[in-house]
């Protein structure tokens, strides 16, 4: 019996030829085949197996592996066809490198997936790194794209965001890069700022370009929608050091905030600060409105504001530079940008007070305090004089005159007569008894309380010295006209903290015709300042009837801020802050609503090597509510100067394990420009790696200056 024949090899069957015949549906043959036989001479030179076609049927021969790849390469293939994809030589290249590489992933469904189409040019990943970084970017919040030049990190990412604002998604984009010297001085090269700073930004205007109307990209820019601008301008966002901002404790000067504080939003409670960010100097402009509110803030500070066009159709206000306002201010006969205002009044701490406040706000008005007599109180409606009494215990009034009356503390008999009047005593203990027309002022200790002691004061101070004033045909007033300074300022706040809105104007007191009282002229002695008012829907200004029903009869409409005036004011040191509030506003000067966060947004950081990892976290903390940022750059092509560590290098290590962050990592095989580049990479990589030991490998302006340095040897 014969022994068998243990030479032969067990792996031999896996070489024995083997053939397969595939019929191809009528509609795939002539673009599997391409144009002059060039997709089937690119599959030929990617695969083992012998591929003939005749006709509609495809038959391959070769290894039992090579005949099963080819096969799933032409199954892929016609899937691309069947979907509407024009094939050639790069997709079939492509669609065998995948499968070549053992990937589970489906080449068709990595090469089909459409992002942007315009023109009939349609913008889709064309590796799986590249579908992986794609699917990322709708997944995350923050999306870094790495790796070599070619890879398409940037274009897709710019493709992303043109495809979220046209679905609404978002309602801007934001490009922006480092713009870093290439080997000069920014300052020394020729031209203007924009003409020096244009090369920079250069490649994401023409991407831009690729993906949208041409035509309607300058418009979308001057209206805030589209925004390419350098890295340093996103510090810009600021306001100087010595502005004020509302904190639960009153107006604070911003320079002195620090992260852990609280800031008042635009809901009128607190919120707390998340980062401060000094910019150095920077150039600043005043912007007024038209109730002659103003603050300070950079040109490249952000306003929430609504036009015409976005109120009516019940829009969300937009976010817009004052410099994109500046010159654009007005539409015909009406302002352009209105501003927001407090949805609700502020929340300061309620605390006690020594005197009712609606009480309060009617002496200082109407009361005589002047610290000479008993307190006295003149009006000619004696249903202010019942209140007065009703709001303070212990007093009564006695009349006078038919106006005046004279508030007395009530006594029982054999009791102490030395026992100061209530009244007497609360304004003592205020700060007001002895003060005139001229001095009065509204204590602290009501400016900063509750919104029910501000509104029940404010009550008290028009039901004295305002009233409604009505005109044909128009809605009706509320004004209110005091001779102190301070009194002015004071029910300004008191009218801005409770989400209105307040117009002062001053009458002269020199050369003005004199008054009438009791059948004798009367001079005018000082300054009078007279204020327009109007508070929020279901703020009732009056409480006195006769005041309260006029008013009724034709209230005024809601109050509204629109922007007024943007005009230079030098340049000063500066800060910008973030906060946490959803919309990212906080209360500013005179109650402006203003903010330093990218809201809605779809942010590109490009070429994110070039930052430094202070320039990085402060980008990343730019993020507002509804946002995305992605980053992309290659950490091998680092231009900046004096060997600093790249911000993007140091990121990955910092932030690699937070949650809706994600690091997109492609390399050579990503490359989608000429078959070349990838070869390049790969050759330049591989050199390095050699020189690895070498001080400076990585940062490109180290090598520059390594190499300048033996040059002078």
């Amino acid at each position: 019996m014969s022994e068998p024949d243990r030479t032969r090899d067990p792996d031999d069957a896996d070489r024995i030829p083997v053939r397969s015949s595939l019929d191809l549906p009528p509609e795939a043959a002539a673009p599997l085949v391409g144009a002059a036989d060039e997709n089937l001479i690119a599959l030929e030179a990617a695969l083992a197996a012998d591929i003939h076609v005749r006709g509609n049927t495809v038959t391959l021969s070769g290894t039992p592996a090579d005949v099963a790849l080819a096969e799933r390469v032409i199954g892929e293939l016609v899937t691309l066809v069947r979907r509407g994809q024009q094939l050639g030589p790069d997709a079939v290249r492509r669609t065998v490198g995948m499968l070549t590489n053992g990937l589970s992933d489906s080449p068709a469904e990595v090469l089909s997936l459409d992002i942007l189409s315009r023109r009939g040019k349609t913008i889709r990943p064309k590796t799986l790194n590249q579908k992986r970084y794609v699917d990322a970017i709708d997944a995350n919040t923050i999306v870094f794209g790495i790796g070599p030049a070619g890879t398409g990190k940037t274009y897709l990412a710019m493709a992303k965001a043109v495809q979220a604002l046209q679905t609404k998604q978002v309602t801007r984009i934001i490009l922006t890069r480092p713009a870093v010297e290439a080997g000069e001085r920014l300052g020394f090269l020729p031209g203007t700022l924009h003409e020096k700073i244009d090369p920079y930004l250069r490649p994401l205007h023409d991407a831009l370009h690729d993906m949208m109307d041409p035509e309607a990209i300058p418009k979308l820019m001057q209206a805030g929608v589209i925004e390419v601008a350098p890295l340093a301008y996103m510090r810009g966002r600021a306001q100087p050091l010595s502005t004020k901002v509302l904190t639960l404790g009153g107006f604070r000067r911003i320079g002195d905030v620090k992260v852990g504080d609280a800031v008042i939003g635009s809901d009128g409670r607190p919120t707390e600060v998340l980062g401060v960010y000094p910019q150095g100097f920077k150039d600043i402009v005043r912007v007024t409105t038209q109730d002659g509110a103003t603050t300070l803030c950079s040109t490249d500070h952000l306003w929430s504001v609504y036009t015409r066009d976005d109120r009516r159709r019940g829009k969300e206000p937009r976010v817009l530079a004052a410099k994109e306002m500046i010159g654009n201010l007005r539409a015909a006969h009406y302002h352009r940008y209105e501003l927001p205002i407090l949805a609700e009044p502020v929340a300061f701490d309620a605390s006690p007070v020594p005197l009712d406040p609606y009480a309060l706000g009617l002496m200082i008005g109407d009361g005589c305090m002047s610290g000479v007599t008993t307190p006295s109180f003149t009006t000619a409606d004696p249903e202010l004089v019942e209140a007065i009494v009703t709001a303070i215990p212990g007093i009564v009034a006695h009349r006078k005159s038919d106006i005046d009356y004279v508030l007395n503390r009530i006594t029982s008999p054999g009791e102490v007569l030395t026992i100061e009047n209530p009244v007497t005593h609360a304004m003592r203990v205020l700060g007001l008894w002895g003060t005139r027309s001229p001095t009065k002022f509204v204590p602290e200790e009501y400016l900063y309380n509750s919104a029910d002691v501000r509104l029940a004061l404010l009550q008290g101070l028009l039901d004295s010295d305002g009233g409604p004033v009505s005109q044909a045909g128009r809605t009706c007033r509320v004004q209110y006209t005091t001779v102190s300074d301070q009194l002015r300022d004071d029910v300004l706040f008191l009218v801005q903290s409770l989400g209105g809105v307040a117009y002062s104007r001053t009458r002269a007191a020199e050369g003005r015709k004199p008054g009438h009282a009791r059948g004798r002229d009367v001079e005018y002695r000082y300054d009078a300042h007279v204020i327009d008012i109007r508070l929020p829907t279901g703020y009732a200004p009056f409480r006195l009837r006769r005041k309260a029903a006029k008013y009724s009869e034709n209230i005024p409409k809601a109050p509204r801020r629109y922007i007024e005036s943007i005009e230079p004011a030098g340049a000063a040191e500066a800060v910008c802050i973030r906060v946490a509030a959803a919309d990212s506003l906080y209360v500013t000067e005179d109650f402006l609503l203003t903010h330093n966060t990218l809201n809605d947004a779809f942010i590109i950081l490009d070429e994110a090597q070039n930052t430094t990892a202070e320039q990085m976290k402060m980008f990343l903390t730019r993020l507002g509510f509804g946002s995305k940022i992605v980053v992309t750059g290659d950490v091998t092509q680092v231009d900046l100067p004096g060997g600093a560590r790249s911000g993007l290098a140091a990121v990955a290590e910092i932030l690699d394990d937070i949650d809706d962050i994600h690091f997109a990592r492609l390399d050579s095989s990503d490359v989608v420009r000429h078959r070349l580049v990838s070869d390049i990479v790969d050759a330049y990589g591989r050199f390095e790696a050699e020189r690895s030991g070498d001080a400076g490998i990585g940062n490109r302006a180290q090598r520059r200056a390594a190499q300048h340095r033996v040059q002078r040897r």
